[in-house]
């Protein structure tokens, strides 16, 4: 899937460590990075949310090491930042719903453990960080499309987290003259994202449940939208974040979405035709913490490191529906 390669500079000399390698997003930027030839790339992930098969895909790779460590444990950082070129940091306890139900853990993780990210990266000399933000930070600004300058009040603990991250990202930058880029994700679906589970992705567990013959349930009528975002789209900012040669683009935070939105009854239809099914979904009551409306402006990333998604919705979801058989 990552044939093409969106930087120009050569990494074969290079090492690079991921945080949440075992995750979604973090085990697709391992692929791409090793996929392009790097030195060494670093894996890094405790476990508590990634998955085991995510490591085991590159376990016989020569260039791939995996260590299973703790973001909020200093040692384990320390270890594993020493003599690494570049960070593309992922670990993190998502989903609003579980940091309704457990703040504290999401706190540590997200906050403390951010923190914990940084001062490592600093004290190991890491030439750049490209961390991943979130589109929760929008919280309950009223405007669309979303762009970067405005955020209202966050919606959740999950969203609080997130946009202390960007505080203190731009306090490291300023202070220990650290490169350091934000991207806000929204909606990021694709191949390995797990179905199970309280707290899983809305497109990954709509597609296991049709599969299944079972109505997939939407929280409230249905109508509201995101800005569902393919995986590779977001490792192509990733990468050209990683690798920007323009000094502007450092130090800020940027979208990363396609530009367009749909609602829920607009996935759970394309989704039933894809799979040649006419399955009805349930609906329920509003969930706590939810943002109504998503959708993106994309004009900063495209104007300051030159990101351009190349896959839309529809073929976003047929490439994860062949995948996830």
């Amino acid at each position: 899937m990552y044939e093409t390669p969106f930087h120009s500079q050569p990494i074969s000399d290079k090492i690079f460590v991921v945080t949440g390698a075992a995750g979604f997003i973090g085990s697709h930027l391992v692929e791409y990075l090793l996929v392009h030839g790097a030195k060494e790339v670093r894996g890094f992930d405790n476990l508590l949310t990634g998955r085991q098969e995510n490591v085991d895909l590159f376990a016989s790779h020569k260039n791939y090491r995996f260590i299973k460590g703790d973001i909020c444990n200093p040692e384990d950082l320390k270890q594993v930042f020493s003599g690494a070129d570049y960070l593309l940091h992922q670990a993190a306890l998502g989903s609003v719903p579980r940091s309704i139900k457990d703040p504290a853990a999401t706190n540590r993780i997200n906050i403390d453990g951010f923190l914990n990210v940084l001062v490592a990266a600093r004290d190991a000399g890491i030439k750049r960080v490209v961390y991943a933000s979130s589109s929760s930070v929008y919280g309950d600004h009223p405007g669309l499309p979303k762009v970067e300058a405005l955020t209202g009040n966050p919606l959740s603990p999950y969203a609080v987290t997130k946009k202390t991250n960007e505080l203190y990202a731009r306090v490291f930058s300023d202070v220990y003259h650290m490169e350091l880029i934000g991207l806000r994700y929204f909606n990021i679906f694709g191949p390995r994202q797990d179905p199970n589970g309280p707290y899983a992705a809305v497109i990954p567990l709509f597609i296991s449940l049709l599969r299944k013959q079972q109505s997939p349930t939407i929280n409230g009528d249905g109508k509201q939208t995101r800005d569902f975002t393919f995986v590779s789209n977001a490792v192509q900012a990733n990468i050209k974040a990683l690798f920007t040669t323009n000094k502007e683009a450092l130090n800020q935070v940027y979208n990363v979405a396609v530009g367009e939105n749909f609602s829920l009854l607009d996935l759970c239809h394309t989704l039933n035709a894809l799979l040649d099914s006419s399955i009805e979904p349930l609906h329920r009551e509003d969930r706590a913490g939810d943002i109504r409306n998503s959708l993106a402006d994309i004009s900063k990333a495209k104007q300051y490191f030159g990101y351009d998604p190349t896959v839309r919705f529809k073929e976003g979801l047929k490439i994860t529906i062949q995948h996830e058989v």
